[in-house]
C-alpha cells in the first residue's frame, strides 16, 4: 500500500497540456511602481494559474506580458477582459488580451548566450549579426541590455545551432561590423567560474614592463622591438626575455621605486577586480614580467595569487639574468592550474584573460579564454576577444550587468 504524501509536502501543480487554452495578457505605458502587482490583483479575483510572466522596462516604458489560463469558472472570460481594461485604464495604460493554444514553443537544442559589444552598437551591426543567427538555423529567444556604458552590451538567448558552429558564423561577421561578439554555451556554467588569471602587461596595465626598466637603462628601443616579435609569436618568448633582460646588466635596482610609479593601470582594471572580488570571485595575475613590480601589484589591489619572473640583483644592481622558473607561455598554463588547484576550482570553471602569443597555451587551458586587444594570433586562437579598450568589460562575458557591477562597487568610481 502506498504512503500518502504528507501535508508539508504537497503534489505539484499540473502541467498545462500543449492543447489547451491560455490568454496571453499585455500591458504596456509608462512605468511606475505598483504595475506588476496591480495586474496580477486583477487577475487573481478570477482565480486563473500563472504560466510565464515577461516584463521589459525601456526609456521609462514598460511592456507587462502574462501568460495565464482562462478562468476556471464558466463564462467568467468576459468579466476578466472588462476588468482588465478597465484596470488599464485608470492606471492610463493600455491592455490587448489574446486567446490561444498551450504555452511558449519550446527552445530548441543547442543553446548558447550571444555577447555583443559596440562601442557604439549601431542598427546596421545589429542587422548584421542577427540576420547571421538565422543562416546558421538558430532562433533568438530573448534579448537582455547588460550595459550602456562604458560600452552597449546586449546578450542574445539563442537556441537552434551548436555553439562552436555559431561561434564560427558570428566571428566574422563581428571583424567586418567592429564590434565584439562572445558566444558560449548556454548554462550554469558561465557563473560558476569563480577564478579569473589575468596576464599584466598590456592587459591588467597599460604598459610593457621590461620596457619602463629599458628606458631607464638606455636601451627601450632595443627592448621594444624584440618584446614586439615574441608577442607576435616570432620569437620564441623565453629566448626573447634572456636577451631582453641582458640589456638590463649593471643598472641600478633601486629603479624599481621608480617603475612602480610608472605603471598605469587600463581602463577598467580596478574596477573589474573589486567587482569581481566583491562578488565571490578570486583574482590572480600571472606574467612574463618581473616579482619586482608584480609584488606591488598584488598589494595595490589585493589579489589572491600572483607568478613572474624575477630580476637578479647582486650587490644592488640587476646582473641581466632572472632567477627560478621561467614565466613562459608554457609556464603560463602550469601556474593557471596551479592557481585552480590552490582555489580549489576546477579549471573548466576558470576564466583566463591576455593579448600576447605567450597567453596562448594559458587561455586553451581555461574554461573560458578572453584575447583583451590582442595580437591577430591570440584573437583568433582564443574562445572571444574584447577589442575596445575597457577590462571591466570582460565582466559582461560572464552575464554580469552593468546595475551588478555598480551595486558591488559600492558607489565607487570607475576605474
Amino acid at each position: 500500500m502506498n504512503a500518502s504524501p504528507s501535508a508539508a509536502e504537497p503534489l505539484p501543480a499540473a502541467q498545462p497540456r500543449t492543447d489547451e487554452r491560455t490568454l496571453l495578457v499585455k500591458v504596456f505605458g509608462k512605468d511606475r511602481p505598483g504595475i506588476t502587482a496591480g495586474l496580477f490583483s486583477t487577475l487573481a479575483g478570477f482565480g486563473v494559474d500563472v504560466i510565464d510572466i515577461e516584463q521589459v522596462v525601456t526609456r521609462g516604458r514598460i511592456t507587462l506580458c502574462a501568460l495565464v489560463t482562462p478562468p476556471h469558472e464558466p463564462g467568467a472570460e468576459g468579466g476578466l477582459r472588462a476588468t482588465v481594461h478597465r484596470w488599464a485604464d485608470e492606471q492610463k495604460l493600455q491592455a490587448e488580451i489574446l486567446s490561444g493554444i498551450g504555452d511558449n514553443r519550446p527552445r530548441r537544442e543547442g543553446r548558447s548566450h550571444v555577447t555583443v559589444l559596440g562601442h557604439p552598437l549601431t542598427a546596421a551591426a545589429v542587422s548584421a549579426l542577427t540576420s547571421r543567427i538565422t543562416v546558421a538555423g538558430g532562433n533568438i529567444d530573448r534579448v537582455f541590455r547588460l550595459a550602456k556604458y562604458p560600452v552597449t552590451a546586449v546578450e542574445l538567448a539563442v537556441s537552434g545551432v551548436a555553439t562552436d558552429e555559431l561561434r564560427a558564423e558570428l566571428a566574422q561577421e563581428a571583424a567586418t561590423q567592429r564590434v565584439d561578439v562572445a558566444v558560449v554555451a548556454a548554462g550554469l556554467e558561465r557563473r560558476a567560474k569563480r577564478l579569473v588569471v589575468m596576464d599584466v602587461d598590456s592587459t591588467l596595465i597599460q604598459d610593457e614592463v621590461i620596457e619602463l626598466f629599458a628606458a631607464h637603462a638606455g636601451c627601450e628601443q632595443e627592448v621594444a622591438e624584440v618584446t614586439a616579435a615574441a608577442m607576435r609569436g616570432e620569437l620564441d618568448f623565453a629566448e626573447s626575455l634572456r636577451a631582453r633582460v641582458a640589456l638590463l646588466a649593471g643598472l641600478d635596482a633601486s629603479v624599481t621605486e621608480k617603475v612602480r610609479a610608472e605603471v598605469r593601470f587600463t581602463p577598467g582594471a580596478r574596477t573589474l577586480i573589486r567587482t569581481l572580488q566583491r562578488l565571490g570571485f578570486q583574482v590572480a595575475v600571472v606574467s612574463g614580467g618581473f616579482t619586482q613590480v608584480t609584488d606591488h601589484l598584488v598589494e595595490q589591489l589585493g589579489l589572491d595569487f600572483a607568478a613572474a619572473n624575477t630580476l637578479e640583483v647582486v650587490d644592488g644592481k640587476f646582473t641581466g639574468r632572472v632567477v627560478g622558473e621561467i614565466v613562459d607561455r608554457a609556464g603560463k598554463a602550469r601556474w593557471l592550474a596551479r592557481f585552480a588547484e590552490q582555489a580549489k576550482v576546477p579549471l573548466e570553471q576558470t576564466v583566463a584573460i591576455g593579448d600576447g602569443a605567450n597567453d596562448l597555451d594559458m587561455l586553451n587551458a581555461a574554461g573560458l579564454g578572453v584575447a583583451f586587444n590582442a595580437k591577430p594570433v591570440v584573437r583568433e586562437a582564443a574562445d572571444t576577444a574584447v577589442n575596445v579598450p575597457f577590462l571591466d568589460t570582460v565582466l559582461y562575458l560572464l552575464g554580469i550587468t552593468r546595475e551588478e557591477v555598480e551595486a558591488a562597487d559600492g558607489g565607487l568610481s570607475v576605474e
